[in-house]
């Protein structure tokens, strides 16, 4: 059979081993949405991105990651859900204070590549490649500004995506570093329910959500304590054929390069349960919505966020 990885978690990784207008962009006819009166779905994933409650991937429709970051975020802060509290949240989000969409340049740096024309699915070719990089400016774009494709777009219905353009991004790069002062001093809890992974400092407060896609009715979560015992950046995959339930037993193994279509991100962070981890993922979209062979996926911007809090021993639980 062929396996397509980059549908994929990890299940092994190898140890050798991111000024303009405010935005109004509407979802189609979306779901209902717990966000405050007056404040456009795109400005609230942004506004919860910048402040270390993730949406996921940044797409300005109305859908679960944002709603449960929302109800997050109003937790952490002890701001009650409901019109009372409007005024509260607005200013705990920033709201007001900072442009939602911003500028930005394209640079020489970022057409220079190198990239992949595609990415094939079948784990033997992507093996035989020098590395798995974005396949288009466009989605290297994607990946620094937190976003789908299909928004950047709609941002800038006649861009051609190229070296001096201007365009309208997401402004999440201005933000303050997550929590620096917390680094090492955390604890990652991963709920299985919820699809959440929450980043705790030693006061027990929350100072990193983000969405999760993790285990499967085949490869279920190990539930329970556990530490992180290696990160790694830009990891190598070990692909092992006997590590996962739907492979065929006569494929080889083989390993597969380093980028951020790697099957697992652009970082990895093992824990001391073997083949476990938790890291990124080339399908940000997924994250949230999909199980996976066991793994913790995330956005790897949110990954690359969580690998800079955290250290060897750091305590991590699945929970149920």
């Amino acid at each position: 059979m062929t396996l397509k990885l980059k549908t994929l978690s990890c299940f092994v990784a190898s140890a050798a081993i991111i000024l303009g207008t405010s935005s109004s962009i509407a979802a189609n006819r979306p779901a209902p949405s717990a966000r405050p009166v007056g404040l456009a779905e795109l400005d609230l994933q942004i506004l919860l991105d910048r402040a270390d409650f993730s949406p996921g991937q940044i797409d300005g429709k109305s859908g679960k990651n944002s709603r449960e970051a929302l109800a997050a975020f109003q937790a952490a802060r002890g701001l009650a859900p409901g019109a009372r509290s409007r005024k509260a949240l607005l200013q705990a989000l920033g709201a007001g204070s900072v442009i939602p969409i911003v500028s930005y340049t394209i640079t020489a740096k970022d057409v220079a590549g190198p990239f992949n024309k595609t990415i094939p699915e079948d784990a033997t070719e992507q093996s035989k490649l020098a590395g798995l990089y974005y396949t288009s400016v466009l989605e290297e774009l994607d990946g620094r500004f937190h976003s789908a494709a299909a928004l950047l777009k709609r941002l800038n219905p006649r861009a051609q995506f190229t070296e001096g353009e201007h365009i309208r991004v997401p402004n999440v790069l201005g933000a303050e570093p997550t929590a620096p002062n917390h680094a090492g001093a955390v604890k990652i809890v991963v709920s299985k329910k919820a699809s959440v992974l929450r980043v705790y400092d030693r006061e027990g407060q929350v100072i990193y959500y983000a969405p999760v896609t993790s285990g499967s009715e085949h490869d279920p979560l190990p539930f329970g304590n556990w530490v992180i015992t290696d990160v790694v950046r830009n990891p190598t995959y070990n692909y092992n054929p006997d590590l996962f339930w739907d492979a065929d037993q006569a494929d080889p193994k083989m390993k597969i390069a380093a980028g951020p279509n790697n099957p697992v991100g652009v970082v990895w962070m093992g824990i001391n349960v073997p083949h476990y981890g938790i890291h990124g993922t080339p399908e940000p979209g997924e994250i949230g919505h999909s199980a996976s062979h066991g793994c913790v996926r995330m956005t790897n911007w949110d990954a690359a966020k969580v690998a800079d809090l955290v250290r060897d021993g750091t305590p991590v639980v699945f929970e149920e």
